[in-house]
């Protein structure tokens, strides 16, 4: 059975205006990685994962999880 890992990078990458092949080269890999990462057909190795928490100067648990990350503004819309 096959775990899925939730990510933000495709949502840090807008925030900071970093292309995906200005991530990869920074990160040593293919701009294809960090498309695959993003759209969850990749989970990264532990140390692929550090590094990207990293590379944003975030904790890993802000980029990668195991359930879904909620929706932004969906607490607003609750209140």
């Amino acid at each position: 059975m096959s775990e899925v890992i939730y990510n933000r990078i495709a949502m840090l990458r807008a925030e900071r205006g970093i292309s995906r092949r200005q991530l990869a080269e920074s990160l040593g890999v293919h701009y294809q990685t960090v498309g695959y990462l993003e759209r969850g057909e990749y989970s990264p190795s532990l140390h692929l994962a550090l590094r990207i928490a990293a590379y944003f100067e975030v904790p890993v648990e802000v980029v990668f999880s195991t359930t879904p990350f909620p929706r932004i503004g969906a607490a607003e819309r609750g209140a």
